[in-house]
Order: structure tokens, then sequence, then C-alpha cells
């Protein structure tokens, strides 16, 4: 071969790869540069995800790659709470901006059956009513569990499209209710589809990402059923037409929820690869966290405490926000965060704000999580029906009673809670537990008939809230 004609190969050679590094660029380019206009909004909701069940939080059983690159390319929140210990409740606060006991619904866990009063107001300001009115387009897809048909719904709370489930768990196969009976629908319609339901959301969200209306910014609620029980895998189809019962206590492994959870990163992989594909990761914020704390087979360490518990293990989730028009990517950030803040946040970042006559109790995180301020201490409360608990949150200091033992914890240095600094603090102790007394205050008493994870009241002393102990 003549040098002529090899230097004319490696010219053409290196002309191609030229050609082929500048069309990478421009898809890259295309995907990832700020937009012009207000972003899009993907938020995806997992269910029973414990603190540490992805990778990047200290799974090591199983991998999570997804959510793990998703944390690589934005922001991976360290001290994010969830509003309650269990899902309707938070579910609620995310809607509303607002600590859940502000409204009778709120209280309620899990929320069953037709109601004219357990279920969120249609006519309560809610995140998409909110972004709709800056000329958003809103859907949700998934579980819904704020109230049912023919009074509560998506529909009438500000959503323009809904595909999911109305209840609080499904079968992953047959989309079955506890009551036997089909809980999926289109709107208000019921529907039926065949498939994992894991699967058939993120078919569905992906789905909407390519038809969307061009030029119009979209809130996507993506708020999936996994991995809350049923102990169903992507390959237990058979288990599905076995078993008696949503609940299955009699079921699930270690095993099994990795499979749950790796189906779950699976699916979320696929919808944002939708989202690059159609051009709008760039413009498009993203967030991942949980409703609560996990249940029983759920990495959450190094906090003790589960699902339906205020220790940490209860209450403490992952939460992840990419936005590559404005957040740098590979960060994590140590402020205190909380369901409630998202719509603030969110309605922030699209130019909006609260409603005036429905302020919100939390937090509008945008100018910490940009640099242009610094971290915000602030106090957090929670309360729960079951063994009577209650929890303040301020500063690094916890405080926690459960039934009729008082704790006071410092949950940065004692993440496990076990190294009771009550005596060692006691005007500490004292400031907490009165803030805890005074903000109860403001919320709606849990009374007797109210419900909470099978619990039965059974006399007036059995319920407390401002009033009784």
């Amino acid at each position: 071969m003549s040098r002529e004609t090899r230097s004319r190969r490696d010219l053409l050679k290196g002309a191609g790869a030229l050609a082929l590094a500048r069309q990478l660029t421009a898809a890259a380019t295309a995907t990832a540069a700020p937009a012009s206009g207000r972003p899009n909004i993907l938020f995806i909701l997992a269910d029973d995800l414990g603190y540490a069940d992805l990778g990047v939080y200290g799974q090591h059983d199983f991998a999570t790659p997804n959510l793990d690159r998703l944390a690589g390319q934005g922001l991976r929140f360290t001290q994010a709470y969830a509003n309650s210990a269990v899902c309707s409740a938070t579910r609620f606060a995310l809607i509303t901006g607002r600590y859940q006991y502000r409204l009778r619904g709120g209280l309620e866990e899990p929320i069953a059956g037709a109601s004219d009063t357990i279920g969120l107001p249609p006519d309560h300001p809610t995140l998409p009513s909110l972004l709709k009115k800056q000329g958003y387009r809103t859907a949700l897809i998934g579980k819904w569990h704020l109230g049912f048909l023919p009074k509560f719904g998506p529909l009438k709370s500000g959503y323009d499209e809904f595909f999911g489930n109305y209840g609080g768990a499904v079968d992953y196969f047959t989309h079955g209710s506890g009551a036997g009976r089909e809980d999926l629908f289109e709107g208000e319609v019921p529907a039926h589809e065949v498939g994992y339901y894991t699967d058939v959301l993120a078919s569905h969200a992906s789905s909407y990402l390519r038809r969307r209306r061009a030029g119009e910014p979209f809130f996507l609620s993506l708020h999936f059923t996994a991995p809350h029980w049923p102990w169903e895998g992507p390959h237990d189809e058979a288990v599905s037409r076995e078993i008696k019962s949503l609940f299955h206590y009699d079921g699930g492994s270690l095993t099994k929820y990795a499979e749950i959870v790796g189906a779950l990163d699976a699916a979320i992989g696929r919808v944002l690869q939708t989202l690059e594909d159609q051009g709008l990761a760039g413009n498009t914020i993203v967030v991942f966290t949980s409703d609560n704390g996990g249940e029983r087979f759920s990495h959450n360490w190094p906090f003790s405490g589960q699902k339906t518990e205020l220790l940490e293990g209860g209450i403490r989730v992952p939460a992840l926000l990419r936005w590559p028009a404005r957040l740098e990517a590979g960060g994590t950030t140590e402020q205190v965060a909380i369901t409630m803040d998202w719509l603030p946040t969110l309605l922030a970042a699209a130019g909006g704000a609260p409603d005036p006559a429905y302020p919100s109790d939390g937090l509008d995180l945008l100018p910490v999580l940009l640099g242009e301020r610094p971290r915000v201490e602030r106090t957090l409360f929670w309360r729960y029906k079951a063994n009577r608990q209650r929890a303040a949150r301020s500063g690094n200091w916890k405080y926690l009673k459960i039934q009729d033992n008082e704790f006071l914890f410092d949950v940065v240095e004692d993440k496990r809670e076990r190294a009771d600094l009550a005596e060692r603090h006691p005007e500490i102790f004292a400031r907490l537990k009165a803030q805890w007394e005074s903000w109860s205050a403001t919320m709606l008493p849990i009374l007797a008939e109210v419900r909470t994870h099978g619990l039965k009241p059974k006399t007036q002393a059995d319920h407390y809230g401002p009033d009784l102990d």
C-alpha cells in the first residue's frame, strides 16, 4: 500500500470519526441543553421503598443501575423525609403541599371504600391544579389512593389524564384489589390490560411522553405500586392465582423483594430512556422518592424502624433530583427535606406559587439546591395513631414518643436512635415536646373513628390528639 493511499484512508477514517463525534455531540446537546421556557416535570414515586434500597444509598445485595445513574446525573438527598410512615397520608401532603393532618382524609390509613368525607376535596388546590394554571398539561399514571369515586379522583383534583388504580394496592398481574375486583381505570372508566403492573405503568408513561403536545410543558406523576406487597416478581403470574389475600403475609423473601425492586428500576430506566429519545431530558425536572420507609424486606440501614413507625426507618426516604438545565450532576445535599416541600419547590421552578388561601407548610428548596443560599434549619412534626406515636425534628435533635415512652436523640450522630439524651439535655427535650404540643393543637384531632392499619379503637381514651394523650 502506497503512502498516498494510506494517507487518504487515514484522512477518510479521521473525517468519519470526526463526523461521528459531531453527531454524538449534537445528540448529547439536544438531550442535555436547556430548552427555552418552563421545565417539564416527571415525578416518580415508589411505594414502601426503604432508605437504603438503592445502590447509591448502600444496597449491596442487588443492583439498581438506572436509579443509581439518575443519582449520578443529578442531586441525592441524604436527609429526606416522608410526611408520614404510611402512604395515603404522605400522598395528601405531596399533592397539597401541607401537613396531611389538616384534612380528614389525611388522618386515615388505609383509605378503603366510598365515602363522602374520606378523600381529597376536589375544591382544594393541588400541585397539578396549580401547575395547570401555569399552562401545564397534567397526568397521573399509577396509584391514586386519595379517595374513591364518585366524589374523589385525579380528574377532580387537577389531573387532565389518569391511568391506574384508585386504591392502595393491586395484584401485579390481575390488577385486582383486596375486594377481588379489578382496580384499573382510564380516567373514571374501568379498564383492563394484561401484564405485570410495574411494566404496564412504565409503558403508559413512555406513551404519554411520545404523544405529548409539542411546546406545552407537562407534569407527569408516575406513581408505582412497587415494591408494595403482594410479593410477586415479574415471573410470578402463577403465584397471583394462588394467593388468597393481597396482604400475602405468608409470602415474600429477600430474593423476591430484589426481583420486585429490580423490575421497578428497569421500568424507570425505560421511561428515562424515552425522555431522552424525545429530546426532553435537558429541561425536564425528574424527581424520584418513596412515600414512606420500607417494609419487612427493605434495607433501611443505618436506621431502625420501618413503615408505620416514626423511628427514622419509617420516615426517612431516598430522594433524587435531576435537572440538567440548572443543577450540576453528581452532587449530594444534607438539607432536611420532606414530602410537602415538593409543591412549593416545583411550583417555583415553573414560575408559580402556592395558593395564598392555602399556604404551604413546606419549603421552596430551589434556592438551597441551586447554591443561592445556605442550608435552612427547620422544625418538622409527625404523629401516628398506632402506638400513640409522635415526633419532632429540629436541627440535629429529634423528640420521639412511642406509647408512654419519650426520648431525645441526636439523629445525625446517633442514626440508630439508641442513645436517649433526654436527661442530659432536659431543656432541649422540653422545648421540642412543647413545640410538638403547640403544633398538634393546630391540626385536626385524631378521633376514635379514625382507622389506622387494622387497629380498632375500643374506647374514647384510645384516640389521641390535641385534647387527649
